[in-house]
């Protein structure tokens, strides 16, 4: 963890002077291929057909390119970040919490979008997205979005969805007449500490926030506070999804900030589950394939991203997580998604979204706030108890 503290505290250093980056040169003109890609990615994101036949965005790719393609799956963005430090991989799905980090810190390369024909296919609300535009520079190119979902338990909440993110934050009795008490999770991250704010935006107005990641010292401390209370709850923090599906299916919980990729698969395995977006709103993602400032493929790296705009893929990629995908197109005439799909993930909401974006130091909405390194520190402690 010292290694993790080290390298958030480094990148952030200079996250402050983002949009003072220098951008390297981006590649001017497409070569032949390496023969390889490496990518580091969220669980789910990049399927070959080994859990489901159906579900396979690779073997094509590889045949048409002669690329072949490795995955490192990454539990958490700080995760992420530490492995494009370490180096030794070509591309990333980075979230919005960690893109910024990985500019600063001079980890990733400048996209020449020109060289990426799909790119202007891509959903206007994301072709400039602040997570991974800077300078006018684009460091990547869009993959999918979506919400952090409340996820719950039918039975317990005797089939009416909760309205409110407090079944997770305050201690109470549940519909089925338990205690929510050692039956809900909270995210094993420090970005967490945003849905807190969040939940603190509708229930503390006087504290002031107008943005969950862009924090002042008392804003903070009472985000903390809370997350602190949320401990006695929860009965373990999450980072990886296939343990939160066991945990939901035999562990007893009942309610949970997740992705609809748990959801779903919950409901096709016809688990009494559901989800929802509560009153107070919800925080999100939107993540970007970056290329890896020292990427020793950055010919299939560029095939790889034109590969991942394509119309298919994104329908296929976004059925198989509950995303929604970067490319409008591809909510129509997909088999996988339905062309009811995208609704159902959350095309329509993407205003409703607070996206993920890396806490800074010099913020746009009070001038000085809790900078990010102080977030990871800080919720280790939660955790921890302390």
């Amino acid at each position: 963890m010292t290694n993790l503290l080290k390298s958030c505290t480094a990148a952030l250093a200079c996250l402050s002077f983002a949009t003072q980056v220098i951008a390297a040169e981006p590649l001017k003109a497409l070569g032949k291929g390496e023969g390889a890609v490496s990518i580091v990615a969220w669980a789910g994101y990049i399927e070959r057909g080994e859990t489901d036949k159906n579900y396979d965005w690779v073997t094509d790719f590889e045949k048409e390119t002669g690329c072949k393609v490795s995955v490192k799956t990454a539990a958490t963005s700080d995760e992420m970040v530490s492995l494009m430090n370490e180096g030794g991989f070509d591309l990333v799905t980075a979230s919005g919490d960690a893109s910024l980090r990985l500019i600063a810190g001079k980890r990733v390369q400048p996209i020449n979008t020109d060289l990426i024909p799909s790119f202007k296919t891509v959903d206007e609300r994301l072709q400039n997205g602040p997570w991974y535009t800077v300078g006018g520079v684009h460091y990547g190119v869009p993959y999918l979005w979506g919400p952090n979902v409340l996820m719950y338990n039918t039975d317990a909440f005797k089939d009416k969805a909760p309205t409110s993110w407090n079944v997770v934050f305050e201690e109470q009795t549940l519909p089925d007449g338990k205690s929510n008490k050692g039956r809900v999770q909270a995210y094993d991250g420090a970005i967490y500490i945003a849905d807190a704010a969040m939940y603190l935006m509708a229930h503390k107005p006087d504290l002031g926030i107008k943005d969950p990641y862009e924090l002042n010292e008392d804003q903070y401390k009472a985000a903390l506070d809370l997350l602190r209370g949320q401990r006695k709850l929860v009965s373990r923090y999450w980072h990886d999804a296939m343990i939160q599906i066991d945990d939901f299916k035999n562990e007893g919980v009942v309610a949970s900030g997740s992705w609809p990729f748990q959801v779903n698969l919950l409901q096709a395995d016809k688990q009494k589950i559901a989800s929802t977006f509560p009153d107070e709103g919800v925080t999100g993602w939107a993540d970007t394939t970056m290329l890896h400032a020292d990427s020793e493929h950055p010919n299939c790296a560029y095939m790889w991203m034109e590969h991942s705009l394509k119309a298919k893929v994104q329908g296929d990629a976004a059925a198989w997580f509950g995303a929604v995908p970067s490319v409008p197109a591809a909510c129509k005439g997909n088999e996988l998604m339905g062309d009811s799909g995208c609704a159902t993930n959350g095309f329509d909401h993407f205003d409703k979204i607070k996206f993920w974006k890396t806490p800074v130091a010099k913020c746009t909405t009070q001038g000085e706030c809790v900078p990010y390194h102080r977030w990871v520190s800080d919720y280790i402690g939660v955790i921890g108890g302390r």
